[in-house]
């Protein structure tokens, strides 16, 4: 079964749109809130080649999806 990490934070309507999409599908997934947590900003950087936008949906540690639709939020400071 593939591991899907969604990487976002609370204040973003995209992030909210991609978990609302995930959920109706019914996929499982792990959250991350990359404003509250560093670490998840980290490897979020890490695994999408340093970008800043969010949603950004991970399987199996590769980058699926960034952005929602064609827009993003710009997360996680400079």
């Amino acid at each position: 079964m593939p591991v899907l990490e969604l990487f976002g934070t609370a204040s973003c309507p995209h992030t909210r749109e991609m978990r609302e999409w995930l959920e109706w599908r019914g996929c499982d997934f792990v959250e991350y809130d990359v404003e509250l947590d560093p670490g998840a900003l980290a490897r979020m950087r890490e695994l999408s080649g340093s970008q800043r936008i969010v949603p950004v949906l991970i399987e199996d540690g590769k980058l699926i999806q960034s952005g929602w639709q064609g827009r993003g939020f710009v997360a996680g400071g400079k």
